[in-house]
Formats: C-alpha cells, structure tokens, sequence
C-alpha cells in the first residue's frame, strides 16, 4: 500500500497533490511513478500496488498523510496559481463615501486586465458600466446574470464569481472587512488568498487591517495600507424625528420587518406629502444613486438616540478571524475516508474534525446541511450534490426549498430539467395581498435559483431565457403592486388624478406581458 512509501516520495507526492485543481481526475499513483522514478525505491511498492483502483489510491493516501487536515491547517496552499504571483496588495480603508473605492477603481481602469470582485449584483453592475462608459471593455458576471463586451479584458463579478484560474494586472476586492461574515466570508476569504494579479486593492474598513495582514504574511506578498477620511460629513442629529410628519425627501426610514415597513410606509404616505419606496432582501433588485452630500441620521424615539451616537462614535470592532470554507477538491478528497456515506453525513464529519488556524473558522453550513438532508438520497455524484448545497436557496421559504427539491429530482431522473414541467409561463399576476406578493417573490427566487444552475449545468437547464423573461414578468408584477401601494389612500379619502396612472401602469404592463407570453 501506499503507507510504505518513503518519505521523500511521500513529500513529492505531497507537492504534486497540491500542484493541482482536479484531483478527481489524475491517476496518482502513475504520476508518481512514471514521472519521478527513483532507483533506490522502485521497489518499495508492487504492481498491485500501482494498479489499485483510483478511489482506494486516493483514500490510502489520505489515510498515510493527512493531507485533508494539513491544506485545511493552510489555506493559502489552496491557490498555487495565485503563490506564484509577487503580489502588490494595496489596502484602502475608510469610512462610507471616503473615496477608497474610487481611487482603487481608478487603478482598474488603466490597468492592461482587471477584475472587480463586489458584495452586490448592484456594485458589481454599477462597476461595469462605470468602465464601459470610460471605453475600458468590462464583461459583467454574478451568479444569475452574464453580459459579455466584445474584446473585454477587465470584469465585473460579485465576489463568489471571482475567477481564481486566471492572471490579472489588477483586482479590487470591495468591503474586505466581510472576510469576517459567518455566511459569505468564505468567498472574500478565497478572493483575497485566490486572485493572482500583479495588483490587489482591498477596499473596507479599517477593522480588517490587522487581520488581513496576518493571513498574508505566509503569502509572501508586499503590502501597504491607505486611510481615507469620510469626504462628506455624516451628522448625528441631537433631536428625534419625533413624528413621521417630520419626514423629508430623501430620507430613508429602517425598520426590522417586512410588515414593518409596509406599515411605515403607509403611514407616511397617509401624510400626504410624500410617496414611499420600499426595499428588502426579498425583492429582486432595483436601482439607486444619490443626490445628497450631506447625510443626518437620527431616531423615531428620543429614547434610542444615546445608542444611535455611541455606535457612531465607536469604532467597529478588530475581525480576529476570516471565515473559511473547503472548496469541492478538499471535501472530494475527505469523502474518501467516508465512501459509505451520503454528503450530509460527509459535511457534518468534517465541520467536527476540522482543525484550523488562529485566523479562520469555519463558515456557517446550516443551509447546506437542510439541502443536504433534502438530496441526499437522489442518485446524483457527490460534485452534483455539492453544487445543489451551494445554490442560491432559500430553505426557508417554503415554495424555493420545493423548487429546487423538483430541479434536483428530475435532474437526477434525465439528466434534463424543463422549466415547463414545474412552471406554466403566463399565469403570472399582479399580487393583491400581501401573502400573494410573498408568493410572487418565492417565485422569482426559484426562476433565479434555474438561471443559476443553467451556467453551471448548460445542458441539463435548457430553458436559461425563458426563466430570465418569467422573473423579468416577476419584477415588473412586484413592482406594479408596490407603485399602488404607493398611491393608496386612506379609504375616507377618494382618489383624485392618481387613478388614471395606475390604469395606466396596468395597461402598459399588459401590454409588456402579452407580447412575452407571444414569444414563449
């Protein structure tokens, strides 16, 4: 077996294992053999030895090294592409408009390739059209969404798309300082250890500084740090707003749940003085800018101003640890000390054995266990299982925990999911409750959850457009129940001339819809 290699040959196995991305595809023992002969030892391993199946090859050598524990022990092995890189990596930090951002972005701009890695599809998209509007060629690409410009050299990405295979002249990584997020720190984490550019530009708060200084110090990269003070002031008001008459435009009121905020919004809107916008996590994407370059912030209740300000006054606190999460490759090669076991029973044994370093924790993998649970039993491979448990799902709403239940099971049965066969393309309508709007929304996510997973399955999620067309119907539908929302009065007031635009809204979203539903 492999156990009794000798230790030199063990550490060259060692490095060639680390060389590359793909383990699930070498045959190991013939490289090691055919590539590295050594007289002295030929003899050590017999033929059976060399003609084991890939699997227990694999798994033996797990069993000898430990390899699983050691790569886990350091990160920065993971990205060997990335250590042959000399790094410059350039820390921006500051507060919100400070212009940290801006000075990193143009250093995007000249440079010869680029990619800008963002938190938001809204950063990310604002970001491209910044550099397509100043003639740099910018392809933008998030999860859900591709828009490819001819001759492009530089891109766009939310941070979980950012490309680790390829080599740029620069790379910004915007709000660093989310390394320490228990749900989506593991990809600023890969992003700072994983982009090999000549140039890497941090941008976040200074709370990141320390820490990101500690991880790179086994990099071997040259770093230096910038600070930015704030370019307009933000002023903490010594007053409460007291009342929602006292509401002006552009302020914008924070509550804490989504009746809340329907709430607020009509009270505001009772004054009538102003109509009201609202945003939150489940609604698709939007638009935004902003025209004021003084910002105040203050509070309902005079009671809760003394916090408003001493969290202001405060700095955020140190980040002591960056989240972390193995890539496929090293939950792969962990799964062979586990060939029996299904991937939920794989994930929850290696989050109790993993053994990290100082500056990392594992990252929060509740959401991956509940898919886990739901796919586990479907005929699928473990890379296929693994790439359902890292969807963009929302387990717990009810209708997208379905929806990709159903995409799941018809994937494993054919190998081909038809959006048809779950979905009936022109039975969208404008909500007229509240329960309907949620079930609007749960809708949109799983028409997203499908344009997801047909760039990551081209072949088995044939109908991209179709479910790129259905959530655009989605969109306009939410957004047309919100702008009457928006109108609304009281019942004892009458609508005036503010009638005659949301019959006018109505019938261009018809309009919209039927020339869709003619080219299903």
């Amino acid at each position: 077996m492999l156990l009794r290699l000798d230790i030199q040959r063990q550490q060259y196995f060692a490095q060639y294992w680390n060389a590359h991305s793909d383990y699930s595809k070498l045959n190991f023992a013939h490289k090691v053999f055919e590539e590295k002969p050594d007289k002295e030892t030929e003899n050590v391993v017999d033929a059976e030895t060399i003609m084991l199946p890939e699997t227990q090859v694999v798994g033996s050598f797990i069993c000898s090294c430990g390899i699983w524990k050691q790569k886990l022990l350091l990160p920065h092995t993971w990205y060997p592409h990335a250590r042959q890189k000399n790094r410059n990596v350039f820390l921006h930090v500051g507060p919100t408009n400070s212009g940290k951002t801006y000075y990193a972005l143009k250093q995007l701009e000249s440079s010869s390739s680029g990619v800008y890695c963002g938190p938001l599809r809204l950063l990310a998209w604002e970001v491209a059209k910044r550099l397509n509007k100043s003639n740099v060629p910018c392809d933008l690409i998030t999860g859900q969404e591709r828009e490819e410009v001819e001759g492009a050299r530089h891109k766009s990405v939310t941070v979980e798309m950012a490309d680790v295979a390829s080599d740029y002249d620069c790379a910004i990584i915007d709000e660093i300082q989310m390394i320490g997020c228990r749900s989506r720190g593991f990809a600023f984490t890969r992003a700072l250890l994983g982009l090999a550019a000549n140039e890497l530009h941090l941008c976040g708060d200074a709370a990141a500084v320390p820490l990101v200084e500690e991880i790179l110090k086994v990099t071997g990269d040259a770093i230096k740090v910038q600070y930015y003070e704030r370019l307009s002031p933000l002023v903490p008001l010594k007053v409460p707003l007291g009342s929602f008459s006292n509401i002006r435009i552009g302020d914008c009121v924070v509550t804490f749940s989504r009746t809340e905020i329907y709430r607020m919004k009509k009270q505001i809107e009772a004054g009538g003085k102003h109509r009201c916008s609202v945003v939150y996590g489940s609604l698709p994407a939007g638009r935004y800018k902003s025209n004021f370059s003084v910002g105040e912030a203050t509070c309902l209740d005079a009671d809760d101003l003394p916090l408003l300000h001493s969290s202001l006054d405060s700095p955020s606190p140190v980040l002591e640890r960056a989240d972390l999460f193995p890539n496929f490759n090293l939950l792969y090669m962990y799964s062979h000390l586990h060939p029996k076991h299904g991937l939920h029973d794989i994930l929850e044994h290696f989050l109790d054995n993993a053994k990290l370093s100082e500056h990392y924790f594992i990252a929060n993998c509740e959401e991956m266990l509940k898919v886990a649970t739901l796919i586990d039993t479907l005929p699928l491979s473990l890379h296929d299982k693994y790439l359902f448990c890292i969807s963009p799902v929302d387990m717990d709403d009810d209708i997208s925990s379905q929806g990709l239940t159903q995409f799941a099971t018809n994937y494993s049965k054919n190998g081909l999911v038809r959006l048809r066969e779950i979905f009936t393309p022109g039975t969208l309508k404008v909500p007229k409750s509240h329960t309907a709007l949620q079930e609007l929304e749960s809708i949109h996510k799983v028409l997203d959850l499908y344009v997801w997973l047909s760039y990551r399955l081209e072949e088995s999620f044939p109908d991209r457009e179709l479910a790129s067309s259905q959530k655009a119907i989605c969109s306009m539908l939410i957004e047309e129940f919100l702008e009457r929302l928006r109108w609304q009065r009281p019942r004892t007031k009458r609508l005036t001339h503010n009638s005659k635009l949301i019959s006018l809204i109505s019938r261009e979203t018809t309009a919209y819809l039927a020339l869709l539903v003619k080219c299903l």
